[in-house]
Order: C-alpha cells, then sequence, then structure tokens
C-alpha cells in the first residue's frame, strides 16, 4: 500500500502545477514532492521552490518513497529561507507599507533567483541585493525629497547595512550587496557576477514602464545592449519579443 501522504488519489488541484524554466521559458509540470526536475525542452534543472513533503520530513522510509533525502532538500534552504523572512519583514517595514515598492522588490527577486538557476552565483548575496536593492528610497526622498537613482544609490548602503547586520549576515556577504546597492543604476563600482543577475532582474520589472511605446526592432536593441547576462536576455526576448533568444540568433546567421 502507498503511503496516503504521497498517493495522489488524496491531493487536491493545487498540489500538481507549471514552473517557468529560467532558461527557454517552458513551463514544467511538478509534483508538490518533486524537489527538483529538469526541463524536457533544454535540459535545464529546475529547484522546486513550492516543495511540500509531509510525512516524508520524518518517515524513515523517505527516500525509499520519493526517490531522493528530502532532509537534503529542508536543510540546503532553511537558512536562506529565514533571511529572506527577515529581509521581506525589513523591507516592509522600511517601505511602511508601500506596496507598490514591495511588490517591485519581490518581483526582482522572483527574476534573480531564476537567473541565478541557470547563472550560478552566491544565494545569499542574490537574494540579499535582490530585496534590498531600492532600500534607499524612503531616506532619499527624506533628505533630498527626490528618489533619483543617484540619491538611491548613496543613501541605500547604510540602510541595508543596518538591515544585513542586523539579520547577522556575515560582513563579506554585507559589504558585498551594500556595493550592489550602491551601484544598482549606475553600474559605475562593480561588475560581480551577483550584481550582472539584479541588474537584469531589476530591467525584466523595469523595462515596459521605461519604454512602453517601443517596436520591436527598438526593445531589441535595447534589451541586447542592456541586459549583462545570457539568462536575463533570454528572459527578456521571451516576455517583451514573444521570441526565443537562441532561434533569431540563429536565424541571423
Amino acid at each position: 500500500m502507498k503511503c496516503p501522504g504521497q498517493d495522489t488519489r488524496y491531493w487536491k488541484p493545487e498540489d500538481v502545477y507549471e514552473l517557468e524554466c529560467a532558461r527557454c521559458g517552458r513551463m514544467v509540470e511538478f509534483f508538490k514532492t518533486d524537489g527538483r526536475r529538469n526541463c524536457p525542452g533544454c535540459g535545464n534543472r529546475i529547484e522546486n521552490p513550492k516543495v511540500s513533503l509531509g510525512c516524508a520530513q520524518w518517515c524513515e522510509h523517505a527516500v525509499a518513497c520519493l526517490g531522493y533525502d528530502p532532509k537534503t532538500v529542508r536543510l540546503k534552504k532553511s537558512a536562506d529561507t529565514s533571511l529572506a523572512t527577515k529581509l521581506t519583514d525589513a523591507v516592509k517595514a522600511e517601505f511602511r507599507g508601500d506596496r507598490k515598492r514591495i511588490d517591485h522588490a519581490l518581483a526582482v527577486l522572483e527574476h534573480a533567483r531564476a537567473i541565478m538557476s541557470v547563472e550560478g552565483g552566491r544565494p545569499r548575496v542574490v537574494m540579499s541585493a535582490a530585496l534590498l536593492h531600492d532600500i534607499g528610497i524612503p531616506e532619499a526622498e527624506r533628505k533630498h525629497n527626490s528618489s533619483a537613482a543617484r540619491y538611491q544609490e548613496e543613501e541605500g548602503p547604510p540602510v541595508a547595512r543596518r538591515i544585513l547586520k542586523d539579520a547577522a549576515v556575515d560582513p563579506v556577504t554585507i559589504e558585498h550587496v551594500c556595493d550592489i546597492v550602491g551601484s544598482h543604476h549606475s553600474a559605475g563600482k562593480i561588475d560581480t557576477l551577483e550584481f550582472r543577475i539584479i541588474w537584469d532582474a531589476d530591467w525584466l520589472v523595469n523595462l515596459p514602464g521605461m519604454f512602453p511605446d517601443r517596436g520591436e526592432d527598438e526593445l531589441k536593441s535595447i534589451i541586447d545592449s542592456t541586459f549583462k547576462t545570457e539568462t536575463g536576455k533570454v528572459r527578456a526576448y521571451n516576455m517583451f519579443l514573444g521570441q526565443e533568444l537562441q532561434r533569431t540568433r540563429d536565424a541571423e546567421r
């Protein structure tokens, strides 16, 4: 008899869902117990951020039941999940319930995680910088009566440093994140992989509002000249041009 906790006969419709492949944009079906799957389109390995293991978290037969050890999935994600929760709460507090700016930070985090899953990078740096990249806006508006990019970059790092210290983040990560926060508009002081991921994730959220009426050729030129990772460009092509980057490039050769 199959364990009722893992038997799909007892599942609800929301226990089976689709996640987007960050590399090719294909939607891949996941069961709630899947820790990861490979995209059938491009072979990219996709981690399941919504994995729900139920009784498998403590059952001695979990490995035989699932085909992998669920403890390794939980242990790997637990520390980063805790930090993400702390930083999200801090962002909400700093923005004082400003839903638009909070949603923007969370959207950048989602894109950054997807890009990182393909490009690599240090998860804590990427996650922290994604959530905190605009954290200087309230102080910029208070001091300068403006949220201009240069004021965000000036006021953001001290606020980010305070939040990260309160969350007991290590000094090396803090400095890296603060460097990204202090350059996320100008790209003047840093060019690490983690910075490039945040740069692209932010552009993926901002591009429609910045260039609402541009034609396809102009958007293509903007994407090619602006994005700093191949995965970011792929997502931009899929989102804004409705075409796959590699196929477009192959056709141009």
